[in-house]
C-alpha cells in the first residue's frame, strides 16, 4: 500500500539480522516495500491493528500518515508498525524474517464454493475451488481476502495443509451484525463465484524450531492451527505439540472428534478443550484458555507457542505467557478483527 505524503526522496531500509537490503519508495510502507522485493517481514491484518508486523526501529525515523497504530500497544520502546510507517530516513530494523513467505506469489483468483455445510450452530465449512488446472500455494495457518464487489475485503484462515490442496477450506463464524458472513449463512450458494487474493499473512508453522509447540485457538481460531497440525504430521515434525481449544461452551466445540483422531494417531499430540461457562454435564478443564496454559506450564521459556483468535483472548494470552518467561520472539499470534465494515480487516 502507497500512501502519499510530502516527502519524495527513496529511502533505504536493511533488516538485522539477516541483512537484507531493500528500497522504499516516496510514500511507501516498509512491509509493502518488503513484499515488493520479497522480503519475508512478518505481518497480520496489514491495518495497523493486530501489531503482528511490529519490529524493532534501530535506525531512522517513521511516520504514520494513516494514524493506524493501535497495533503499537503493549510493544516494546522503540517499535515501529512496517505496515504502516512510512520512512523519513534510512531504516534499520531488527525483524524475525519469515522464511518461505517471499517465495510464494500473491495472486488473485476467481473460484467457486463446492460446499457449504454447518459445523455447529454458528460455524459453517466452505469448500473453494480454484478453476480447473489451477492450485494455490501458501504455508499452514496463512489466510485469504475475499474481494467484495465495492473492493471491501474480509479475511478467513486457511484451515487446510497444503498438501490437501484440492479444495481450500475455511471455518467461517457468524458474527452479530456481520453483514459479511450473514450474506454467507443466509445467501450464498453452492456454485457461487466469489474472488479471493491469497495467500497472505506470516502466522505460519515455524518447521526449523525443535523447541516443542503449545497451539492455542479460541472459536475459530482452530482453523489455522488445524492447517498446521496437519501440515507438521504430513512433513513428518515429530516435536511434542498440546493443542488447547477455548470456547464458551460444548456446542461450540465444532470438529469436536477431529483433534481426538489426531491424537489416536499420533504420539507427540495431546488435546485440551476449554470451556469459559461449561455445560452442568462438563467434566472437563473450565475457566480462560490462556489461564489453563499458564497453569499447565508455568515456566514457557523453552516453547513455541502459537495463538489465534479474538484480540482480547491473544492480548491476555500475551501477558500472561511473558509472565511465565515466554520470548517474545517465539510467541506467534493471529488476532481476529472482526471488523463489519472496513477494509481490509481479519476478520470478519
Amino acid at each position: 500500500m502507497t500512501i502519499p505524503g510530502p516527502q519524495a526522496t527513496r529511502f533505504t531500509a536493511r533488516t538485522e539480522p539477516a541483512g537484507h537490503c531493500f528500497d522504499v519508495a516516496p510514500g511507501e510502507t516498509l512491509l509493502a516495500a518488503a513484499l515488493r522485493q520479497t522480503v519475508g517481514l512478518p505481518y497480520g491484518c496489514r491495518n495497523g491493528t493486530c501489531g503482528s508486523c511490529a519490529a524493532r526501529l534501530l535506525a531512522g525515523q517513521v511516520t504514520y500518515p494513516s494514524g493506524k497504530t493501535e497495533g503499537l500497544a503493549g510493544k516494546p520502546a522503540g517499535s515501529c508498525l512496517t505496515c504502516q510507517a512510512v520512512p523519513l530516513s534510512d531504516i534499520v530494523l531488527q525483524v524475525a524474517e519469515v522464511k518461505g513467505i517471499a517465495r510464494l506469489e500473491v495472486r488473485i483468483l476467481p473460484c467457486r464454493v463446492a460446499r457449504k455445510e454447518p459445523l455447529c450452530h454458528d460455524v459453517v465449512r466452505l469448500l473453494l475451488k480454484l478453476p480447473d488446472g489451477q492450485r494455490l500455494q501458501f504455508l499452514a495457518g496463512q489466510y485469504l481476502e475475499f474481494i467484495l464487489r465495492d473492493g471491501r475485503r474480509r479475511a478467513f484462515s486457511i484451515a487446510n495443509a497444503p498438501h490437501d490442496d484440492a479444495f481450500i477450506e475455511l471455518h467461517v463464524r457468524r458474527v452479530p451484525q456481520g453483514r459479511f458472513t450473514g450474506w454467507i449463512f443466509e445467501e450464498l450458494q453452492e456454485k457461487s463465484i466469489l474472488r479471493i487474493q491469497a495467500p497472505l499473512g506470516t502466522f505460519t508453522l515455524r518447521e526449523e524450531s525443535d523447541r516443542p509447540l503449545l497451539l492455542i485457538g479460541g472459536g475459530t481460531g482452530f482453523a489455522p492451527l488445524k492447517g498446521m497440525i496437519e501440515h507438521a504430521f504430513h512433513v513428518g515434525i515429530e516435536r511434542p505439540m498440546h493443542l488447547y481449544r477455548g470456547v464458551r461452551s460444548r456446542p461450540d466445540l465444532y470438529l469436536p472428534e477431529l483433534p481426538r483422531d489426531w491424537v489416536r494417531a499420533h504420539a507427540n499430540l495431546r488435546y485440551t478443550p476449554v470451556l469459559s461457562q461449561p455445560d452442568p454435564d462438563w467434566s472437563g478443564r473450565t475457566g480462560l484458555v490462556h489461564a489453563a496454559v499458564a497453569a499447565d506450564y508455568p515456566d514457557l521459556s523453552g516453547f513455541d507457542v502459537y495463538l489465534s483468535g479474538p484480540p482480547p483472548m491473544v492480548e491476555a494470552g500475551r501477558r500472561a505467557f511473558a509472565a511465565a518467561g515466554l520470548p517474545p520472539e517465539h510467541l506467534f499470534s493471529d488476532a481476529f478483527e472482526y471488523g463489519a465494515d472496513a477494509p481490509d480487516k481479519p476478520l470478519d
